[in-house]
């Protein structure tokens, strides 16, 4: 794949910006399965020179399938597609060519705000465990560009490309999640909802509460809502959301349901929405599952099987901290 060359404004921007590398582009993830599907959010923490960015755009790595990016409320969304190197086994069915680059376009990210940009898809099951791919980024500004598409691996330069260390799969290749990695997911279908990337965290001893988390996809033309949660793994489970408010974390029960609005995605994950599983029947250890059952306004009631992982100490921490709120609070 042709990568975008580093414009001379750019080189002057990122110049400017060298001495702090926090100020880089970046993946929220760190790690990814290899053969299993992952999410892969790129954090922009700054605009071109102080000008706010309009446009960014992410390159897809050969190696990396199905790609499929999340929408953002007041961007546009677009895609390109080719070819892949090498052609690509979906469940018994060739892929040849899919999305090889995703562009939020239209928005207006000042340079004094932070925002994320999110895509799922799948390593591919031949790539080698302990390389890194690289997602070669680009920002997109009124007059100028920020651009992190260096894939050498040099912490020397300006402008490296965000980029995952491949990890071995449960079966040594795929298919299934590492340890601190990001979940296995199977994709369940409910009419116009898409399910996928659904755990459990699991608990520490004598813990009375463990968090569950999902990603809904509303494909349809109508909004939906997750109105209901059970689970034979607790007396009582809730959909809920946690925020900050001033400098307290506050949880609340959502009483009229979590809106899944049509053609967008929403993400259940620590710190945020959840699926709150309470007065536990028992342990939730690290390599069990969790059945629990979600009950829709429209679409109706699934059953999914989570995957109990274990607990990722350098990813939303808070969550932690939301655990105990409700051990001390109840």
């Amino acid at each position: 794949m042709t990568y975008l060359t580093t414009k001379p404004i750019a080189a002057l921007c990122l110049a400017l910006l060298a001495g702090t590398a926090h100020a880089h582009a970046t993946l929220e993830q760190k790690q990814a399965a290899v053969g299993a599907t992952t999410k892969v959010t790129l954090r922009v923490p700054h605009g071109c020179a102080g000008e706010a960015t309009h446009t960014v755009r992410i390159d897809i790595p050969e190696g990396f399938y199905a790609a499929k990016p999340m929408p953002k409320a007041g961007w546009d969304l677009t895609t390109e597609t080719g070819a892949y190197a090498t052609p690509y086994d979906n469940h018994g069915k060739e892929m040849t060519e899919g999305v090889r680059a995703v562009i939020w376009s239209g928005g207006d990210l000042p340079d004094g705000f932070y925002d994320e940009f999110t895509l799922r898809g799948t390593v591919g099951p031949d790539m080698t465990p302990g390389e890194t791919i690289y997602f070669p980024a680009l920002q997109t500004c009124a007059s100028g560009t920020a651009d992190w598409t260096d894939t050498s691996g040099s912490h020397d330069v300006p402008n490296p490309a965000p980029g995952l260390t491949l990890v071995a799969g449960s079966d040594g290749h795929g298919h299934g999640h590492a340890a601190m990695a990001m979940p296995a997911e199977e994709t369940v279908t409910l009419g116009d909802l898409e399910l996928s990337a659904y755990f459990v965290r699991a608990t520490l001893p004598n813990q009375p509460v463990a968090g569950g988390f999902l990603t809904i996809s509303n494909g349809g033309d109508s909004d939906d809502t997750l109105i209901a949660a059970s689970s034979d793994a607790a007396a009582r489970v809730e959909v809920q959301e946690m925020e900050m408010q001033g400098e307290v974390m506050k949880m609340r029960a959502l009483e009229n349901g979590l809106p899944i609005p049509a053609g967008e995605t929403v993400t259940l994950e620590p710190g945020g929405y959840h699926i709150m599983f309470m007065d536990l029947t028992g342990p939730m250890a690290e390599g069990g599952k969790a059945q629990v059952t979600l009950t829709f306004e429209k679409a109706g009631e699934v059953t999914l099987t989570m995957p109990v992982l274990a607990r990722d100490g350098t990813a939303h921490d808070a969550h932690d901290g939301h655990d105990a709120h409700h051990k001390m609070s109840e």
